[in-house]
């Protein structure tokens, strides 16, 4: 039988100098922040032993604030806590979709958007949103803290930009203007609690006279990490977000992608859908981002 230790610290000291010992000896170490993912994969393909670090009592993890400037979400907050809110669900309606996804209601009764993150798989829905909405994740270790953008927080299949003595304590993201919207759409097989195919999420801003003047559209499940398609939103900027700029994006989408063929779809098949996700997210978006200008509170 494996040996595993386990720790749950209610201060983030205490937490990063656990960390730090661990990776200075070299003994493994893995953050449990909702444990929906870690405790399937300790169940079957990875049983080396480690020190489980649950961080879900630490306040810094825990934290939600709805300032006038920005948005700070926490990495453990379970996504069940979060789609309750109703300021949330207003101010990034396409972020908190992705997170209603993330299995069934007992599963996000524990699942977080921030263990998502960590998960780092290139189907993980909650990642393009937050790419999209250009979130800034806060990253704790022993040399202090750093912010790292969420497009470039996971480098891999399963990896992120984590050092052996960090962790992360939450994510941070502009609180929307007038004219902003944002939307997640992803393609299963089966009608709800499957993986996803592809995905994709797309944020704009409009101007007074109803101009894109920002876009930012990311794909997932077509590459091995979740993707920033600059020159999708690109195509956006500077539109009235026509059915014919919307195509294009959604062709940018198809280019950038670079999926493989299994089981749940061939890598020609997610190149089309993904262009036809991206036209529906994003005409979700401008559709929620000029009912932002018409007058809904943001």
């Amino acid at each position: 039988m494996s040996a595993f230790e386990f720790a749950a610290p209610t201060r983030l000291g205490p937490a990063l100098d656990l960390l730090s010992s661990c990776a200075e000896s070299g003994r493994r170490t893995q953050i449990l922040a909702g444990g929906t993912d870690v405790i399937v994969q300790m169940r079957t393909s990875d049983r080396e032993p480690r020190l489980l670090l649950d961080v879900k009592r630490l306040p810094e993890t825990r934290q939600l604030s709805i300032g006038s400037e920005d948005i700070f979400v926490g990495a453990a907050i379970p996504s069940a806590e979060l789609n309750e809110n109703p300021r949330l669900a207003s101010l990034l309606p396409g972020l908190m979709e992705s997170a209603d996804l993330i299995g069934s209601t007992q599963i996000q009764g524990r699942a977080s958007i921030g263990g998502n993150l960590c998960n780092a798989s290139p189907a993980g829905d909650t990642i393009p949103a937050l790419i999209a909405n250009s979130a800034q994740c806060e990253i704790a270790g022993a040399r202090g803290t750093r912010q790292v953008a969420a497009a470039d927080f996971v480098v891999g299949v399963g990896k992120s930009c984590l050092k052996r003595d960090e962790l992360l304590l939450g994510f941070r993201v502009k609180r929307p203007s007038k004219g902003f919207g944002d939307a997640y759409l992803r393609f299963i097989p089966r009608t709800e609690m499957d993986i996803a195919v592809a995905g994709v999420a797309v944020s704009m801003e409009l101007d007074e006279a109803g101009v894109c003047r920002d876009s930012r559209i990311a794909i997932g499940a077509v590459a091995e990490r979740c993707l920033l398609v600059r020159r999708a939103g690109e195509r956006l900027i500077g539109t009235s977000v026509e059915d014919s700029d919307l195509g294009k994006a959604g062709a940018e989408c198809s280019a950038s992608a670079r999926p493989i063929s299994d089981k749940r779809g061939t890598a020609e098949y997610r190149r089309k859908i993904i262009a036809v996700l991206c036209r529906r997210a994003g005409r979700i978006a401008h559709g929620r981002a000029l009912a932002s200008l018409e007058g809904a509170e943001i």
